[in-house]
């Protein structure tokens, strides 16, 4: 196998697959990245045998076949090369010749077939969205995702696709993240699956602000296609729990935010929280917003944030990560904040179809 490149081309490629390799592992292979050289170019391609990223790149293939190097380190030649231009050989015995500028090296790597294969997918469950309103989806609720391993149906996204909408969840017991996106979809093809964080993770990379994105449902499978790359990823086994029932039927006030300033009022406010006294409080008087926090062990601060309200006063507590995390990851200038009482759920809305729901602190006074 022979092929010449630019070096920069090469390590976008690597970049688009590097990530998905496993540090530790007992499999030497699931170190290596597979390489395979075509008429027309590469593909590259890393698994852990949970996620899998495959990705093409055009290039001048003097000899075709295939051959897998280890991936950390063949990233860390191609990073280091003094000229643009890269020719690499891989030969019978799977020594990889890297040659550019005045630099050669060679270094070992393991056959093409002990590399596991990505499985197949037939086309009979997929779906068509725009990239951007995926990667916008994501953004907005993938943070809420629960690192509890023992939960590990809240390891990663719900995915739901019902109603001609895909219905995009993420919480961790404390708070709750929904996003609807519209899509074309039949009665046969309604399914409601969970992607894991990692696949998440390598997809909200892979995900750009145009094209499309289409993604195919398997037997505990699920492929993404997009921008010359493919993402596949095991599933999560396991039933989501009824998300549905953690959001208020009907809140009672409402509070108009410009989000920016809120964000910044509460990230100010939230310096003099302390891991024993980490909560703020939100006072809500006529026409007026108290951002407090008091830690008896460090200072107090408040900010006060002039609204629209004419509601009955109340003050209520949040975990002040847990309240700003989609104030950071929205891009609305407006939200809404919309409340029950002190000890029921708080709602982040925007006028699009998003809702965040944040459960109160217990305040002491």
């Amino acid at each position: 196998m022979k092929f010449t490149l630019s070096r920069d081309k090469l390590l976008e490629g690597l970049q688009q697959v590097q990530n998905v390799v496993s540090t530790r592992t007992t499999l030497p292979i699931l170190s290596n990245i597979l390489i395979k050289a075509q008429k027309n170019g590469l593909t590259m391609t890393a698994t852990d045998l949970d996620v899998g990223v495959q990705g093409f790149i055009e290039c001048e293939v003097e000899q075709i076949g295939g051959g897998t190097l280890p991936a950390k380190r063949f990233f860390s030649i191609i990073r280091e090369l003094p000229a643009n231009d890269v020719r690499i050989e891989i030969d019978s015995k799977n020594i990889a010749t890297i040659r550019s500028g005045q630099y050669v090296s060679k270094i070992v790597g393991l056959p093409e077939g002990e590399f596991p294969p990505l499985p197949k997918f037939d086309e009979s469950r997929s779906f068509t969205l725009k990239q951007a309103e995926l990667k916008d989806g994501l953004k907005r609720t993938a943070y809420a995702i629960s690192t509890d391993e023992t939960r590990y149906v809240l390891n990663g996204v719900l995915c739901a696709f019902k109603d001609n909408k895909l219905t995009l969840v993420a919480t961790d017991g404390r708070r709750l993240a929904l996003m609807d996106i519209e899509a074309e979809i039949t009665a046969e093809q309604e399914v409601s699956l969970i992607v894991p964080a990692k696949a998440v993770n390598e997809l909200q990379r892979l995900l750009k602000d145009e094209g499309d994105v289409k993604i195919k449902v398997g037997q505990n499978q699920i492929a993404f296609e997009l921008n010359n790359a493919l993402l596949i990823s095991k599933l999560i086994e396991g039933n989501y729990p009824n998300y549905r029932q953690v959001i208020p039927a009907e809140t009672k006030e409402r509070v108009t935010l410009e989000r920016e300033s809120f964000h910044n009022a509460v990230r100010r406010v939230a310096l003099l929280t302390s891991e024993k006294s980490n909560s703020i409080k939100l006072v809500l008087t006529k026409n007026n917003l108290d951002v407090v926090a008091n830690s008896p062990e460090i200072g107090e601060a408040k900010e006060t944030i002039a609204v629209k309200y004419s509601g009955k006063e109340f003050t209520i507590a949040f975990n002040p990560e847990l309240l700003m995390a989609p104030l950071r990851n929205l891009v609305d200038d407006e939200i809404y904040l919309d409340l029950i009482d002190e000890m029921s759920p708080g709602l982040i809305r925007t006028k699009g179809p998003f809702l965040y729901v944040l459960m109160p602190m217990r305040i002491n006074y």
